[in-house]
């Protein structure tokens, strides 16, 4: 199933992430499961990354522009040289969701039910908002 993801920040104008497709091997039934389902698919992501090495990396201008954007320009480079622990990542990110750090947004609607039934459609647009935690004291 294809989906197409988005990560917004609050505070900031513009995506963290552009919109980003992703393939699912499994048609998520439950907020749970998609989560679950988009941590697998970013820690697979995550360890593709760290084994493929570039042996003289470099970016073109295209890539700069891009990059600059989104308030980053980088060669992408992996430096934790750990491998993902998937139950762990899962885990906390089903723990952040239940704290409230982010919400979950499927065809503008929002879903704050992990066990709540899904009704994905193939190309759904689903939207991770994450909230910013503020620092600081008025003393």
């Amino acid at each position: 199933m294809k989906l197409y993801v988005t990560v917004k920040s609050l505070g900031k104008r513009k995506n963290v992430l552009t919109r980003l497709g992703i393939e699912l091997p499994v048609i998520p039934t439950t907020l749970k499961e998609l989560i679950t389902e988009v941590v697998s698919f970013n820690v697979q992501q995550l360890t593709e990354k760290q084994q493929s090495t570039a042996l003289i990396p470099f970016l073109t201008g295209e890539e700069i522009n891009e990059r600059g954007e989104s308030g980053k320009v980088g060669f992408g480079s992996v430096y934790n040289e750990q491998s993902p622990d998937l139950a762990k990542a899962v885990e906390t990110a089903l723990l952040a969701f239940e704290d409230g750090l982010y919400k979950v947004f499927i065809r503008e609607e929002e879903n704050s039910h992990l066990e709540s039934p899904l009704q994905l459609m193939e190309e759904d647009e689903i939207v991770f908002i994450r909230f910013t935690m503020l620092a600081g004291s008025l003393w």
